[in-house]
């Protein structure tokens, strides 16, 4: 139905009509307003989390099913244990995590199985299945691998909290869930992220199985990024080419640094961005220069309006991987794929370490062609891309 693309051309004409904001609207019960201006933007994610803090009453309701003691949806002093605590597992700010070679090493273990079993066709279906092997692997160790009932019981958790306020909590599905990510915590594994939490210190407020809850829950859409990205390189050959030469050149141990490959990804989520409305709610009233914003108001950035307005973007539509190779992506212009400011994801390395892993595995030793839908690089990229329905073509690579 191209909604994103709709809601960006109907965000353009806000801004044409009313001008740089931010913007609000008069829905009954509850204050909303729409950010306009790139400026904007930069200042309500640096004022994370006074005056705008990430913990909105509609995120705290759905997150409040399963994980209520997420650093997200934390308020002052408890978040800033839980932000802390975060960014020492994942080692935010690092391309490369200190435990990347057992990371990656399960990335290419099950890359293996996946292209074995798929014989001449990739989809959705099988990479899932093998993306939370991975992830299950990584986060909580290897006796986890074939634990698809931790996934299903999340996926349940997930689905009634999409109601908020309308769904009543499933409290006992949610214990029997944290019960056994705790099970996984207290072993420790080593080369997992659950061996390191045990390394770290911790607090009475740090509540490790709620975090550990959201890096399973962040991982899905780091799988739907991954999977956007083979279909691009398999759709755009000069960017296929200079990956592959990047992932040759790296070797068939553990591909860590891939500088390329993960702008690839990380381009994909400009295009597409997995979390696309980045919410945030005033804490007390905020002056801005068309007047007073009041407290409690809801703030929407709509990221797709920003990494796809091509009345100032000339890439807005295209494949544009230099991007992210730069010192600033975007020369300051707010590209956000996760967020910015103090509220910006500690995972923002993690992720695309992981995917650009798996991108190599399978870009480095298969022939990749798209089936659906039609992408090339000499028309507008869509303003959607639905991973579910992708099917891919797999075959030998040529030499």
């Amino acid at each position: 139905m191209g909604l994103d693309s709709r809601a960006v051309q109907r965000l353009q004409q806000l801004w044409a009509k009313y001008g740089s904001g931010p913007l609000l609207l008069p829905i009954p019960g509850r204050k909303q307003a729409v950010i306009l201006s790139p400026e904007h933007v930069q200042r309500v994610l640096a004022g994370t989390p006074r005056p705008f803090t990430p913990a909105t009453k509609e995120k705290s309701s759905v997150l409040g099913h399963f994980e209520p003691n997420v650093s997200l949806i934390s308020k002052p002093p408890k978040r800033s244990d839980r932000r802390r605590f975060n960014g020492m597992v994942l080692e935010e700010g690092c391309p490369v995590h200190s435990q990347a070679d057992a990371f990656l090493r399960v990335v290419k273990e099950e890359a293996e199985v996946l292209l074995a079993r798929s014989g001449e066709e990739l989809n959705w279906d099988k990479f899932t299945v093998a993306w939370h092997k991975v992830i299950r692997r990584v986060v909580l160790g290897d006796s986890a691998r074939d634990d698809h009932e931790l996934t299903e019981m999340l996926a349940k958790l997930r689905a009634v909290s999409n109601w908020g306020f309308l769904h009543p909590k499933r409290a006992k599905l949610a214990k029997q869930f944290h019960d056994r990510l705790n099970q996984y915590l207290s072993r420790a594994e080593t080369g997992s992220l659950a061996g390191r939490i045990a390394a770290l210190p911790k607090t009475d407020e740090t509540s490790p199985s709620h975090q550990v809850a959201h890096y399973l829950f962040a991982f899905d859409p780091g799988g739907m990024a991954t999977f956007r990205t083979l279909a691009l390189l398999a759709t755009h050959p000069d960017e296929r080419a200079r990956a592959r030469e990047e992932i040759d050149a790296a070797g068939e141990t553990v591909r860590k640094d891939l500088p390329f490959v993960r702008a690839c990804f990380l381009e994909s989520l400009r295009l597409w961005p997995t979390t696309p409305a980045i919410f945030r709610e005033t804490t007390e009233d905020v002056e801005w220069d068309g007047g007073t914003m009041p407290k409690n108001t809801h703030i929407l950035i709509f990221a797709p309006f920003f990494h796809r307005d091509d009345e100032y973007l000339d890439y807005a539509h295209r494949l544009n991987p230099d991007l992210w190779l730069q010192g600033m992506p975007g020369n300051g212009w707010p590209l956000v794929p996760f967020s910015g400011g103090p509220g910006i994801c500690p995972a923002r390395d993690f992720v695309p370490m992981m995917g650009s892993a798996m991108i190599a595995e399978i870009l480095g030793t298969k022939e990749l062609s798209l089936e659906q839908p039609r992408l090339s690089p000499e028309e507008p990229l869509p303003g959607t891309l639905d991973n579910y329905t992708l099917r891919f073509r797999v075959g030998p690579r040529a030499s």
